[in-house]
């Protein structure tokens, strides 16, 4: 499309006419953040803030604003939405309250603006909720992560989407992995000929390139890192426990652990156990170098 579609030919404003289009079902998933001060953080989490449960009363003026988004955004369709959901996860240690909002509808048009007012609504909600004790917070990065279904298809983000940057093997515990180009993950159990697979919650271990370069000596070899694969594209340890990894064609991991306790202060252990991630595999198949890396939402 070349053209604004809510101007017609005269330039004159307009709502679209999709009478003609065919009901399909669509989902689209947006996302926000609010920073606010460690202190503000402690008392959001403590349920001490004076005007009540700061996350469900910004949960519920999510849920509102989907249904007020026509009144607000002039162009859009009135619509019969089938469900929303609202999430918040907090980062301690960026002191930021990320907001996940996910619209769905059977219809003729998406829900990409009703995503995106959920989670502006509820981020400005939380600012209310907590201005008198903290009104240096910042709302951003407010942003469509995905959407389905409708002509134009699926939509992802750019931070949904990464690659596999190497895959590593090893036979014995404590030694330093074997770079292969491909593997075969077995479902329930981990990698091929690896020391770790095991019928467990951590049978494959994942490190993002970024947190390699951000704790070690570029020269170490990646194989040190005792993680199977090394990705690139995603921040992997701020992903949510449970949250699920597509690799390659087939392959679906779930999340079951980010970072591990241990007193190895060594470069190449310190950036699996701060930032690496360990994960079961739910479903099976080939993986080789280079293949797309995708979070599910």
């Amino acid at each position: 499309m070349d053209k604004f579609s809510h101007f017609d030919e005269q330039g004159r404003s307009r709502m679209v006419d999709v009478s003609e289009k065919e009901d399909t079902k669509r989902i689209a998933v947006a996302k926000g953040e609010v920073k606010v001060s460690a202190k503000t953080l402690e008392l959001i989490k403590d349920d001490e803030i004076e005007k009540g449960d700061v996350l469900e009363v910004a949960r519920v003026a999510g849920i509102m604003g989907v249904k007020k988004t026509p009144d607000l955004i002039p162009m859009c369709h009135p619509l019969a939405v089938s469900g929303i959901d609202i999430e918040f996860k907090i980062i301690d240690t960026e002191g930021i309250i990320e907001i996940i909002a996910t619209t769905k509808i059977t219809a003729k048009t998406g829900v990409e603006m009703e995503s995106l007012t959920a989670v502006s609504t509820a981020a400005l909600t939380i600012y209310d909720m907590c201005k008198a004790v903290d009104k240096a917070m910042e709302i951003g990065e407010i942003k469509l992560l995905k959407k389905t279904g409708g002509k134009s298809g699926t939509y992802l983000s750019d931070e949904l989407v990464g690659k596999i940057a190497a895959i590593y093997r090893g036979d014995e515990r404590g030694q330093p992995k074997e770079k292969i180009e491909s593997v075969t993950i077995q479902q329930d159990y981990g990698l091929e000929g690896d020391i770790h697979a095991q019928t467990g919650k951590h049978q494959v271990s994942l490190l993002a390139v970024d947190s390699v370069t951000k704790y070690a000596n570029p020269e170490v070899e990646l194989g040190t890192f005792e993680a199977n694969i090394i990705t690139e594209g995603i921040d992997l340890f701020k992903l949510q426990l449970g949250t699920k990894l597509k690799l390659g064609s087939d392959i679906i991991l779930e999340i079951k652990q980010i970072g591990k306790d241990d007193q190895r202060m060594e470069d190449h252990y310190l950036a699996m156990y701060q930032e690496g991630i360990f994960a079961r595999v739910l479903e099976g198949g080939e993986l080789k170098t280079g293949d797309r890396l995708e979070v599910l939402l």
